[in-house]
């Protein structure tokens, strides 16, 4: 296992269905790092379900995303980014900042997936979490989208500060 460590300024971008362990690995960094849509649902309808709160979720994300790495900053996204083109778009503003872009992908099989999901505070159903499983990138297919850094969740130990 390794120990995870980012350059000043990193994009580190979460990439994994519901349940697998993205935000137990974000609550590793300092929480200021983070962006994570779940947290604006919230913010925006006073639940993280409420999937009406999508679009606003996604501007509150981009404009702190901006603000952080327009100034440097470390950045995790801690969302499921399964869809290619949410993808494209997050290593566009990394670029557009000239800032390091990493992928963190979470290869954690689906009954693991299904038996965490099913201990959490907020149950995503069943077949939600199968559909996303289904949508998880190869390595390979990371990098053919431009992503230069991908490491799998099952090799990461603590991450350093």
């Amino acid at each position: 296992m390794n120990r995870l460590t980012f350059a000043a300024g990193t994009m580190c971008t979460l990439i994994g269905p519901p349940g697998c362990g993205k935000s137990a690995l974000a609550a590793q960094w300092p929480d200021t790092w983070r962006v994570c849509l779940d947290f604006y649902r919230k913010l925006a309808a006073d639940t993280e379900t409420d999937q009406s709160a999508t679009p606003v979720a996604v501007q509150i994300q981009d404009l702190l995303l901006d603000a952080r790495l327009a100034r440097g900053l470390t950045t995790i996204v801690d969302s499921t980014n399964l869809r290619a083109p949410i993808r494209t778009g997050l290593l566009a503003r990394a670029a557009r900042w000239e800032r390091p872009a990493v992928a963190i992908l979470f290869d954690v099989p689906l009954a693991t997936v299904e038996a965490q999901n099913a201990t959490r505070d907020r149950v995503v159903p069943a077949h939600i979490v199968r559909e996303f499983h289904r949508l998880l990138p190869t390595v390979g297919q990371l990098h053919d989208e431009g992503w230069p850094t991908v490491h799998l969740a099952s090799t990461l130990t603590r991450s350093a500060r």
